[in-house]
């Protein structure tokens, strides 16, 4: 046999395509060629798989040896390919028997020794797999380096072989085909004891009331929110705190927000379920929040899908910086565009922002004295474009305390009484139309916060007096939406319409 077949996945963004690794000998002079838009990474498999097959006992043919990865549109990256290109050359050297590979698909790098190393994105590329399973009968098994299975293994319906050395992978392949001194591996089962996600509790946080019910709204109706207010009044504190106040994962969000973070070596099982809590530093690029590359990876908006995004001391971002969020909090994705290729990444994320009211920071403060002038205050707010902040659901000022009120407070409101209402809050919520109120389209909308009465007569007058676009408009129905559930009400009333009115206040009037 002259020419073997293997298949594998690659990644682009979220998506695993199917890669079909083809070996083939031919007479002529050694050589080891790879073709189908491979990388550097893939192009140095050539030494590494030479080494492995040969220090893992097997004979490593010299002949002229053509390795195709297809589809050749399709950029190939990482060692995940070393694997399979070695099985490959084996099956197509009759040193492996071919006719089981076919059940199966491979990833995996190989040190020069033969053992298998982990790699990148398996959580993507098995969850792909499991979506892809009802097209390929009988479903195929996934053979990953040992490091790789726990993460693997968390998709369920996926048959995963956990392999420790290219020998081991021989051994089970030819156990398959029959042959009675072969050891088979059998499918791994996780041994991650799962535990429940622990985030700081919101007991730390004395006073700031105010503060508190916009954020309770906020994990309620999955909306964002701008924390206004001087330094050191505890902004990052209630930010940090957000996490543990939102409805439990699905097991669909708990995979997809892994398997983001899989992409860049970034999830571990122990963190399974757990929503994410990204905070750049405001001198963050604009590739570094959306993502991209030559290869594109996900930014930090897509590694707080399904989790929060806190951008502190927001003006400090660059303005150009702060401009790319403006359609991934509309549209829940986000698209890195290349001259050779579109990716797509999932960027369903709630934005936490705080900032000071002025460069000084004590704007409006009770006590200290702001050295800023009125154009300074307005330069400095400014940084913030209009149509990014008409997309931020809430304002909300967080007022200094003095050290006696601070002493004199009582502690603050435990997480799990804020969590057991907004459970509640999101449960209606569910039930009604299958989503947060924050994701109603403006069809949805009109039919589940359309204001009657008093209600629609308060919303006309605030939106004349405050010059709303309809973006506006309809978030703050979305979010007198979210009030009503928090007290049970089916129905909008015009106190529900108030309070969000008030969420909706110019930066200058905190």
């Amino acid at each position: 046999m002259t020419l073997a077949v293997v298949r594998s996945r690659g990644l682009s963004g979220m998506f695993a395509p199917e890669v079909t690794v083809e070996a083939h000998l031919a007479n002529g002079l050694p050589s080891f060629t790879v073709v189908g838009l491979p990388d550097i990474e893939v192009k140095e498999a050539r030494e590494r798989v030479r080494a492995a097959i040969q220090n893992a006992k097997f004979e490593f043919p010299m002949r002229r040896i053509t390795v195709n990865l297809a589809p050749a549109d399709l950029p190939k990256e990482s060692g995940r390919f070393d694997l399979p290109i070695a099985l490959a050359i084996l099956a197509a050297s009759d040193q492996l028997t071919a006719r089981m590979l076919d059940r199966y698909e491979f990833a995996g790098e190989l040190s020069l020794s033969g053992e298998l190393r982990p790699v990148r994105g398996t959580l993507a590329m098995t969850y792909a797999v499991s979506k892809a399973a009802t097209d390929i009968k009988p479903p195929r098994g996934f053979v990953l380096p040992v490091d790789n299975a726990d993460e693997a293994s968390l998709v369920a319906g996926m048959s995963i072989y956990a392999a420790r050395s290219l020998q081991e992978v021989v051994e089970h392949l030819e156990a398959d085909a029959g042959n009675a001194q072969a050891t088979r591996m059998h499918p791994h089962m996780a041994t991650v004891r799962m535990t429940p996600p622990t985030y700081p509790d919101f007991f730390d946080v004395r006073g700031q009331k105010g503060a508190k019910r916009a954020l309770e709204v906020a994990a309620a109706g999955g909306h964002s929110v701008l924390m206004v207010g001087p330094p050191g009044t505890g902004k990052t504190m209630l930010a940090q705190r957000f996490p543990s106040i939102l409805p439990p994962m699905t097991t669909d969000e708990a995979l997809e927000s892994a398997a983001v973070l899989s992409l860049v070596g970034q999830f571990a099982p122990q963190r399974w379920a757990t929503r994410m809590f990204r905070a750049p530093h405001h001198t963050a690029s604009a590739v570094a929040l959306v993502g991209g590359g030559s290869n594109p990876l996900p930014g930090e908006i897509s590694l707080a899908h399904h989790g929060v995004l806190f951008l502190d001391e927001l003006p400090e971002f660059d303005r150009r910086v702060l401009e790319v969020m403006r359609e991934p909090l509309e549209s829940g994705r986000i698209t890195v565009a290349r001259a050779a290729r579109h990716v797509d990444f999932p960027a369903r994320f709630q934005l936490i922002a705080a900032m000071n009211p002025c460069p000084c920071g004590y704007f409006g403060h009770r006590t200290m004295t702001c050295r800023c002038t009125p154009e300074m205050v307005a330069r400095y707010q400014d940084r913030i474009s209009g149509p990014l902040l008409d997309r931020i659901d809430m304002r909300v000022e967080v007022g200094s305390l003095s050290e006696d009120e601070l002493m004199d407070m009582p502690d603050g409101e435990p997480t799990r009484y804020i969590v057991d209402r907004v459970m509640r809050a999101h449960d209606r919520a569910m039930a009604r139309q299958g989503k947060a109120n924050d994701e109603l389209q403006s069809g949805e909308i009109e039919r589940v916060c359309k204001p009657e009465g008093p209600v629609k007569q308060l919303m006309h007058a605030a939106s004349v007096r405050l010059g709303w676009s309809a973006r506006a408009y309809h978030r703050v129905l979305k979010v007198s939406r979210t009030i009503a559930d928090l007290d049970g009400a089916d129905e909008l009333g015009t106190g529900h319409v108030a309070e969000a009115i008030q969420y909706r206040r110019s930066l200058r009037e905190t």
